[in-house]
Protein backbone atom coordinates (compact mmCIF):
# COMPACT_ATOMS: atom_id res chain seq x y z
CA UNK A 1 0.00 0.00 0.00
CA UNK A 2 0.97 3.64 0.01
CA UNK A 3 2.24 5.68 2.79
CA UNK A 4 -0.20 7.77 4.23
CA UNK A 5 2.16 11.01 3.53
CA UNK A 6 2.11 10.12 -0.08
CA UNK A 7 -1.48 10.36 0.11
CA UNK A 8 -1.87 13.83 2.05
CA UNK A 9 0.62 15.06 -0.87
CA UNK A 10 -1.75 13.76 -3.63
CA UNK A 11 -5.22 14.33 -3.02
CA UNK A 12 -4.62 18.42 -2.81
CA UNK A 13 -2.40 18.17 -5.59
CA UNK A 14 -5.51 16.39 -7.61
CA UNK A 15 -8.18 18.10 -6.08
CA UNK A 16 -6.36 21.20 -7.46
CA UNK A 17 -6.00 20.09 -10.86
CA UNK A 18 -9.55 18.64 -11.36
CA UNK A 19 -11.00 21.56 -10.43
CA UNK A 20 -9.43 23.48 -12.99
CA UNK A 21 -12.24 24.06 -15.87
CA UNK A 22 -11.51 21.08 -18.77
CA UNK A 23 -12.85 19.33 -21.60
CA UNK A 24 -14.90 17.47 -19.31
CA UNK A 25 -15.95 19.67 -16.22
CA UNK A 26 -17.16 21.73 -19.53
CA UNK A 27 -18.84 18.88 -20.19
CA UNK A 28 -20.64 18.18 -17.13
CA UNK A 29 -21.80 21.97 -16.74
CA UNK A 30 -23.12 21.48 -20.28
CA UNK A 31 -25.36 18.69 -19.72
CA UNK A 32 -26.31 19.80 -16.50
CA UNK A 33 -27.65 22.40 -17.97
CA UNK A 34 -29.50 20.79 -20.95
CA UNK A 35 -30.23 17.13 -19.46
CA UNK A 36 -30.20 17.81 -15.78
CA UNK A 37 -27.66 16.54 -12.72
CA UNK A 38 -29.44 13.06 -12.61
CA UNK A 39 -29.17 12.51 -16.32
CA UNK A 40 -25.56 13.96 -16.11
CA UNK A 41 -24.57 11.32 -14.11
CA UNK A 42 -24.28 8.48 -16.74
CA UNK A 43 -21.79 10.61 -18.62
CA UNK A 44 -20.26 11.05 -15.52
CA UNK A 45 -19.80 7.03 -15.45
CA UNK A 46 -18.21 7.30 -19.08
CA UNK A 47 -15.75 9.41 -18.18
CA UNK A 48 -15.30 7.74 -15.09
CA UNK A 49 -14.57 4.54 -16.64
CA UNK A 50 -12.15 6.53 -19.41
CA UNK A 51 -10.66 8.54 -16.69
CA UNK A 52 -9.86 5.03 -14.87
CA UNK A 53 -8.84 3.26 -17.93
CA UNK A 54 -6.06 6.11 -18.82
CA UNK A 55 -4.40 6.89 -15.54
CA UNK A 56 -4.27 2.52 -15.22
CA UNK A 57 -2.51 2.29 -18.64
CA UNK A 58 -0.53 5.67 -17.26
CA UNK A 59 0.57 4.10 -14.53
CA UNK A 60 1.26 1.12 -15.91
CA UNK A 61 4.00 2.68 -18.27
CA UNK A 62 1.48 1.83 -21.58
CA UNK A 63 0.77 5.54 -22.05
CA UNK A 64 4.48 6.03 -23.17
CA UNK A 65 3.59 3.73 -26.25
CA UNK A 66 0.15 5.35 -26.94
CA UNK A 67 1.97 8.81 -27.02
CA UNK A 68 4.28 7.05 -29.72
CA UNK A 69 1.38 6.91 -32.04
CA UNK A 70 0.12 10.36 -32.98
CA UNK A 71 -2.13 9.14 -36.26
CA UNK A 72 -4.10 7.29 -33.48
CA UNK A 73 -4.89 10.02 -31.58
CA UNK A 74 -5.63 12.28 -34.58
CA UNK A 75 -7.88 9.60 -35.49
CA UNK A 76 -9.69 9.75 -31.68
CA UNK A 77 -9.16 14.11 -31.34
CA UNK A 78 -10.83 14.89 -34.93
CA UNK A 79 -13.56 11.54 -34.64
CA UNK A 80 -14.42 13.02 -30.71
CA UNK A 81 -14.03 16.65 -31.72
CA UNK A 82 -16.50 16.22 -34.40
CA UNK A 83 -18.97 14.51 -32.72
CA UNK A 84 -19.19 16.87 -29.78
CA UNK A 85 -18.99 19.97 -32.49
CA UNK A 86 -22.07 18.26 -34.23
CA UNK A 87 -23.57 17.83 -31.20
CA UNK A 88 -23.47 21.48 -30.23
CA UNK A 89 -24.43 22.89 -33.65
CA UNK A 90 -27.75 21.18 -32.79
CA UNK A 91 -27.47 22.41 -29.55
CA UNK A 92 -27.60 26.05 -30.50
CA UNK A 93 -30.63 25.52 -33.10
CA UNK A 94 -32.23 24.12 -30.30
CA UNK A 95 -32.41 20.73 -31.96
CA UNK A 96 -31.98 17.40 -31.05
CA UNK A 97 -32.70 15.13 -27.11
CA UNK A 98 -29.02 17.42 -26.02
CA UNK A 99 -31.45 20.66 -26.21
CA UNK A 100 -33.51 21.66 -24.25
CA UNK A 101 -36.68 21.90 -25.44
CA UNK A 102 -38.40 24.92 -26.75
CA UNK A 103 -42.42 23.21 -26.52
CA UNK A 104 -43.46 21.69 -23.45
CA UNK A 105 -43.95 18.49 -25.41
CA UNK A 106 -40.45 17.33 -24.96
CA UNK A 107 -38.94 15.06 -27.31
CA UNK A 108 -37.40 12.01 -25.29
CA UNK A 109 -33.97 12.88 -23.60
CA UNK A 110 -30.59 11.69 -24.50
CA UNK A 111 -30.14 8.22 -24.09
CA UNK A 112 -27.91 6.70 -20.75
CA UNK A 113 -25.33 4.97 -23.66
CA UNK A 114 -25.59 7.91 -25.82
CA UNK A 115 -24.50 10.35 -22.54
CA UNK A 116 -22.27 7.66 -21.28
CA UNK A 117 -20.29 7.27 -24.36
CA UNK A 118 -19.92 10.56 -24.54
CA UNK A 119 -18.25 10.88 -21.83
CA UNK A 120 -16.19 7.56 -22.13
CA UNK A 121 -14.56 9.23 -25.62
CA UNK A 122 -13.79 12.80 -24.26
CA UNK A 123 -11.90 11.39 -21.51
CA UNK A 124 -9.83 8.45 -23.80
CA UNK A 125 -9.78 10.64 -26.61
CA UNK A 126 -8.30 13.36 -24.74
CA UNK A 127 -3.79 13.46 -25.42
CA UNK A 128 -3.33 16.03 -22.59
CA UNK A 129 -5.10 13.72 -20.03
CA UNK A 130 -2.44 10.59 -20.86
CA UNK A 131 0.47 13.01 -20.65
CA UNK A 132 -0.24 14.49 -17.68
CA UNK A 133 -1.18 11.20 -15.70
CA UNK A 134 2.25 9.97 -17.10
CA UNK A 135 3.73 13.17 -15.39
CA UNK A 136 1.76 13.11 -12.21
CA UNK A 137 1.95 9.58 -11.24
CA UNK A 138 5.28 8.31 -11.22
CA UNK A 139 6.47 10.55 -8.53
CA UNK A 140 3.85 9.31 -6.09
CA UNK A 141 4.85 5.83 -7.09
CA UNK A 142 7.25 4.12 -4.39
CA UNK A 143 8.99 1.44 -6.60
CA UNK A 144 9.87 -0.46 -3.06
CA UNK A 145 6.13 -1.16 -2.62
CA UNK A 146 3.49 -3.48 -5.06
CA UNK A 147 3.01 -1.94 -8.17
CA UNK A 148 -0.81 -2.51 -8.45
CA UNK A 149 -1.69 -1.59 -4.88
CA UNK A 150 -0.44 1.76 -5.23
CA UNK A 151 -2.48 2.18 -8.56
CA UNK A 152 -5.49 1.08 -6.83
CA UNK A 153 -4.85 3.59 -4.14
CA UNK A 154 -3.98 6.52 -6.92
CA UNK A 155 -7.21 5.52 -8.76
CA UNK A 156 -9.62 5.47 -6.70
CA UNK A 157 -8.61 9.11 -4.92
CA UNK A 158 -8.51 10.11 -8.58
CA UNK A 159 -12.53 8.54 -9.50
CA UNK A 160 -13.76 10.30 -6.49
CA UNK A 161 -12.40 13.90 -7.08
CA UNK A 162 -13.13 13.85 -10.63
CA UNK A 163 -17.12 12.43 -9.70
CA UNK A 164 -17.36 15.45 -7.13
CA UNK A 165 -15.68 17.62 -9.72
CA UNK A 166 -18.30 16.95 -12.14
CA UNK A 167 -20.54 16.80 -10.21
CA UNK A 168 -20.13 20.09 -8.79
CA UNK A 169 -20.08 21.72 -12.41
CA UNK A 170 -23.03 19.75 -13.55
CA UNK A 171 -25.18 21.83 -10.57
CA UNK A 172 -23.74 24.81 -11.85
CA UNK A 173 -25.52 24.30 -15.21
CA UNK A 174 -28.73 22.89 -13.95
CA UNK A 175 -28.60 26.10 -11.66
CA UNK A 176 -28.04 28.28 -14.86
CA UNK A 177 -30.33 26.70 -16.75
CA UNK A 178 -33.28 27.49 -13.11
CA UNK A 179 -32.12 30.84 -13.06
CA UNK A 180 -32.95 31.66 -16.83
CA UNK A 181 -35.18 28.97 -17.35
CA UNK A 182 -38.08 30.91 -18.64
CA UNK A 183 -39.39 30.31 -21.95
CA UNK A 184 -38.16 33.28 -23.22
CA UNK A 185 -34.84 32.35 -22.29
CA UNK A 186 -34.55 28.98 -23.27
CA UNK A 187 -32.92 29.76 -26.88
CA UNK A 188 -30.61 31.50 -25.19
CA UNK A 189 -29.50 28.74 -22.34
CA UNK A 190 -29.09 26.68 -25.75
CA UNK A 191 -27.09 28.72 -27.32
CA UNK A 192 -25.21 29.10 -24.50
CA UNK A 193 -24.37 25.47 -24.33
CA UNK A 194 -24.12 25.39 -27.74
CA UNK A 195 -21.44 27.51 -27.97
CA UNK A 196 -19.58 25.74 -25.04
CA UNK A 197 -20.30 22.24 -26.81
CA UNK A 198 -18.64 23.37 -30.10
CA UNK A 199 -15.57 25.07 -27.79
CA UNK A 200 -15.44 21.38 -26.65
CA UNK A 201 -14.93 19.82 -29.34
CA UNK A 202 -12.56 21.89 -31.20
CA UNK A 203 -10.51 21.92 -28.21
CA UNK A 204 -10.46 18.41 -28.17
CA UNK A 205 -9.67 18.06 -31.88
CA UNK A 206 -7.03 20.77 -31.86
CA UNK A 207 -5.42 20.54 -28.54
Amino acid sequence: MMSWAMVTVFVPTFLLVSLTPGMCMTLAMVLGMTQGVKRTLWMMIGELAGVGLVATAAGAGVAALMLRQPELFALFKWVGGAYLGYLGVMMWRSRGRMAIPLELEVAAPAGRVQLALQGFLTAVANPKGWAFFMVLLPPFLDASRPLAKQLVVLISVILTIEFFSMLVYATGGSTLRKLLGESSNVRLLNRIAGGLMVGVGLWLALG
